[in-house]
């Protein structure tokens, strides 16, 4: 099994919505904070990349809802990394409610890294998230 960055969270009122769980889009800011909180566990500051012209962009995300988070849920987001190709990335990540470890999302994001001219080119620092 490859290892798995964890990052915790709780559900803030403002992120549910009428229904009283949080919204769907909420989901993908989770991931999001969860990739760049692994990104910097190893060694990895994704804004230090944008000042250097090297953008790590998501080119696809699937997403599969299981069950949903209501406002003061605890959570974790695991998260970790696949080569796909000499450009392209996943992410595999998990989201877990920390009181019944009951599955609530599973997700593949797919990235690859630009230059300034939008145009792919091979992330070096990949290997170090391997």
């Amino acid at each position: 099994m490859e290892e798995q960055h964890i990052t915790e969270f709780e559900v803030r009122d403002y992120e549910c919505d009428i229904q009283g769980i949080v919204n769907n889009s909420v989901y993908q800011n989770y991931l999001e904070h969860a990739r760049h909180t692994f990104l910097k566990s190893k060694g990895i500051n994704f804004t230090e990349l944008a000042m250097k012209d090297i953008n790590l962009v998501v080119i696809r995300a699937e997403l599969d809802y299981k069950l949903p988070l209501v406002s003061q849920d605890r959570f974790t987001v695991k998260t970790h990394v696949e080569k796909v190709s000499k450009i392209k990335f996943c992410f595999h990540q998990t989201i877990h409610r920390s009181q019944d470890d009951k599955l609530i999302l599973k997700a593949v994001v797919t990235g690859t890294s630009i230059n300034e001219k939008g145009r792919p080119i091979r992330f070096l620092g990949l290997d170090k998230l391997l």
